[in-house]
């Protein structure tokens, strides 16, 4: 949802790079191009005015002027800042007496029943033992789905029917402490707009059960309203973080960049995406890099390591270190990749040059393409995987035949998969420094 704000900001930095030493005018010009992307990006106005009034401070003094590349300097005074604006990250407070009780707050619509569930997965896979509670009794079919969504990641869901929310939340808390969860969740109920008596149902869950946490999930769609949301909440249930939800959506980002600032609570996740795994810890520094167009590494090994096993890491790397690479290594390779998310996300995570490369292609013709090569790898049979070289003409009209491809398409696979196996060899025998250039060209 930032590409337009990133897009816009790459344009004002490139411009500044091609000047070299830079004047207060140079200063003052660009950030009035800033002023302009982020206001075009539905960032509160008194935010965009601090935000640029602490760069502009900072970018016509010494710090720059005295730099060997002031336009590098001003790129970084422009990350530093908005990490400020976004704020520090703060992980969930998992401390005290167990069960450690989450409840999950919101309007209608924000998806705080999926995120329950993710939010529940996430702590899950740290080592926590989880009990969602389906504290939604309004909703048609709000129980159900958290039931169905806790099935899917095999994690219980207490409800009991006939119980109001705060006598349901005791029960839960008390039996989630003789089971000996460590982990409470509790989805609360919703309404199309905040009024009195949905804060006075959460303020008696509050108090029948001892909160470490009160989230706010808030859907980033809905733009500056959400500061209003946030603010609403806040000034009765005391918030302790936020999820901001649909952030892989085409909102323009404003409020997400806004919304510590002027709340004062900090985002502590995001939802990437309607998957029960797509849900990331929010990092300032990460999120301030993908806007800013540097990329996110971190969050990439994060998904990498989610999809793949330490196990056939190190053995897909010792078998490609010999350089016996064949077609169902290939295939594999791809559905690793495939299994950390779309690769609209993926290619956004990518840095620098790589990254402005990536953006260029098109999400969901890459994706089509590598739904063609597993369609095309899938029609061969185990010999033909293992050993390409048997693939003569009649076999390959065979193959493109079964995967609804042209022969051209299984060739061009072909000829893809032999320049992989050739960069391997290559790749041993310079002890992998030679052409790791090539390799990312």
């Amino acid at each position: 949802m930032f590409d337009n704000l990133t897009q816009r900001l790459n344009a004002i930095f490139q411009n500044l790079r091609k000047r070299g030493k830079l004047s207060e005018a140079d200063v003052e010009a660009s950030l009035k191009e800033v002023r302009l992307a982020l206001l075009e990006a539905d960032v509160n106005y008194t935010v965009v005015k601090s935000l640029t009034q602490r760069i502009k401070t900072r970018a016509i003094g010494v710090e720059v002027s005295k730099a060997l590349n002031p336009a590098q300097q001003v790129v970084k005074i422009v990350n530093e800042e908005l990490i400020n604006t976004l704020g520090n990250p703060e992980p969930l407070n998992l401390k005290g007496e167990k069960p450690y009780t989450i409840m999950m707050v919101g309007l209608q619509g924000s998806g705080k029943t999926t995120a329950s569930a993710k939010l529940a997965r996430l702590l899950r896979n740290r080592g926590e033992r989880i009990l969602l509670v389906a504290g939604d009794p309004y909703r048609p079919a709000a129980v159900k789905q958290l039931q169905t969504l806790g099935e899917r990641i095999d994690i219980p869901v207490y409800y009991k029917e006939g119980l109001k929310p705060d006598k349901l939340a005791k029960e839960a808390y008390d039996y989630a402490r003789k089971g000996a969860y460590s982990v409470l969740i509790i989805d609360t109920a919703g309404r199309s707009q905040m009024d009195e008596p949905l804060m006075q149902e959460l303020k008696a869950i509050s108090r029948q059960v001892n909160l470490v946490e009160t989230l706010l999930v808030v859907d980033a769609m809905i733009g500056q309203e959400a500061l209003n949301i946030a603010q609403g909440f806040n000034q009765s249930v005391k918030l302790t973080g936020l999820m901001m939800t649909k952030i892989d959506g085409d909102a323009r980002g404003g409020a997400a960049i806004s919304i510590r600032e002027v709340t004062g609570v900090p985002i502590k996740f995001l939802g990437t995406g309607e998957g029960v795994d797509a849900i990331e810890a929010f990092d300032a520094g990460r999120l301030a890099s993908r806007i800013l167009g540097m990329g996110d590494i971190l969050g990439l090994i994060e998904k990498a390591e989610s999809a793949y096993s330490q196990a056939e890491a190190a053995e897909d790397a010792e078998r490609m270190s010999t350089g016996d690479l064949t077609l169902d290594d290939f295939a594999k390779q791809l559905k690793q990749m495939r299994k950390m998310g779309p690769l609209s996300q993926i290619m956004d995570m990518l840095p620098g040059q790589i990254g402005q490369a990536a953006k260029k292609v098109d999400p969901r013709e890459a994706e089509n393409q590598l739904k063609s090569v597993e369609a095309i790898i899938n029609s061969m049979t185990r010999e033909e995987r293992r050993n390409p070289k048997i693939l003569n003409a009649s076999r390959r009209r065979r193959i493109a035949f079964g995967s609804g491809k042209d022969v051209q398409d299984v060739n061009r696979l072909i000829k893809q998969f032999r320049d992989t196996q050739n960069l391997v060899k290559q790749l041993k025998k310079t002890g992998g420094r030679g052409n790791l250039g090539r390799l990312f060209g």
